[in-house]
């Protein structure tokens, strides 16, 4: 597959997950009046059963199995992707004093980066990708 379709299909699917995440945010913060950071955690666990399978299936296409060793990766890049864009996040509010529902939005940009990047290079590279 070329790599021009993989980062199309990337971001249909992160844009999927971008609207995953800002309902279960907008849930925790408007409905349940949870502080932004909680929001944040629990939207971001819940897109990532999501994303795993699209991630491993359509975008980069991974060989089928393989589950032992493509989840804890995927839990890593998760992680790592994860931890780029909440440390972005408490910069831009507590920082920044930027609008917290802003800098959750911005913030899905730095988490699809490192994302992509990671579970291209690590999680899913193989035969199939």
């Amino acid at each position: 597959m070329k790599e021009s379709v993989r980062v199309v299909r990337f971001m249909i699917i992160g844009t999927l997950n971008a609207l995953i995440t800002a309902a279960v945010i907008w849930l925790m913060m408007d409905v349940v009046r949870s502080n932004y950071l909680w929001a944040n955690v629990v939207a971001y666990v819940v897109a990532q059963v999501h994303n795993f399978f699209w991630s491993k299936y359509w975008i980069f296409g991974a060989a089928r199995g393989r589950f032992v060793r493509e989840v804890p990766l995927f839990l890593i890049a998760f992680g790592c992707a994860y931890g780029a864009q909440f440390l972005a996040l408490l910069l831009m509010v507590e920082g920044l004093g930027m609008n917290e529902y802003l800098a959750q939005f911005l913030g899905l940009f730095v988490y699809g980066a490192v994302n992509f990047v990671m579970n291209r290079k690590v999680t899913f590279k193989g035969k199939g990708v």
